[in-house]
């Protein structure tokens, strides 16, 4: 046999192997909606209003959320409750690399009818005393439009198991990321209140962990636990402005989808 018949019956095998090779998208978007639940540090909400010599601190109030999902979902507009959206794209597949958008629609509360520790300068007097935080006592404190979390994050995929057929994923997800607060604010102390409204208010940092099951290489549920940090700034009061930092712990889950994206690459 010739030698030049050898060489192409050598390469043969190799060019058959290479055109079967799987074609696969280099990246992915995905896009994902859901609900939360939130729990929240004790904090110190700092008020102070020049003009009515006001330079004060409500010391260790306790809040809470307002899910509004467990009080009929299926019967009010979606973007009532406490809600989730996650838009990201995974820039490298391979190594599950992504970047994200991360906006939780968080509410928190101060708590009706607490007791508070009110310390620092009122009506131009220094005052170490407590008051009843109350709606009826003139005092009241909601972020109940949302307290508002926007984070740009990256994010790490783990492949956890696969299905043959490559019709189920189980893969771990970490998170971490840093962006703006936008909170709606409203509120009142000693009867007098603000004007509510959204506003830019601060910073946030994040971090969420978690498992996301995709069927059909398409559709996917998400399940994270979150943790944040926000510190509140120039909050919107009557004659003045407010700030406030504290901690929360954070349950999501999400329905989302999923589209592969970007150059074809063989696999």
């Amino acid at each position: 046999m010739r030698p030049v018949k050898l060489f192409i019956l050598f390469l043969l095998p190799l060019f058959i192997s290479a055109q079967e090779k799987k074609k696969e998208r280099k990246g992915e978007f995905y896009f994902s909606w859901g609900y939360n639940k939130e729990w929240y540090t004790h904090s110190d909400v700092k008020v102070n209003q020049p003009v009515l010599n006001n330079n004060y601190r409500l010391v260790g109030v306790r809040s809470h959320d307002h899910p509004g999902w467990d009080e009929g979902l299926l019967t009010t507009p979606i973007s009532i409750p406490q809600y989730n959206y996650r838009i990201g794209y995974f820039f490298n597949r391979k190594k599950g690399l992504a970047f994200e958008i991360n906006f939780d629609h968080t509410k928190h509360i101060i708590q009706d009818g607490q007791q508070v520790k009110l310390s620092g300068t009122l009506n131009g007097r220094q005052t170490d005393s407590t008051i009843n935080f109350s709606e009826g006592n003139g005092f009241y404190y909601y972020l109940n439009n949302g307290a508002n979390f926007l984070l740009f994050n990256i994010v790490k995929r783990w492949n956890w198991q696969e299905s043959k057929t490559g019709n189920f994923k189980l893969d771990a997800l970490g998170k971490a990321g840093i962006g703006p607060l936008i909170p709606h604010v409203q509120n009142s102390f000693f009867g007098k209140a603000n004007d509510p409204g959204f506003q830019l208010g601060g910073w946030n940092i994040g971090v969420e962990a978690g498992a996301r099951a995709t069927f059909y290489k398409r559709i996917y549920l998400e399940f994270t636990n979150k943790i944040d940090y926000a510190g509140y700034s120039n909050l919107k009061v009557y004659q003045g402005t407010a700030r406030q930092s504290f901690g929360t712990y954070e349950l999501i889950l999400s329905l989302g989808f999923t589209i592969p994206a970007g150059r074809i690459i063989n696999n």
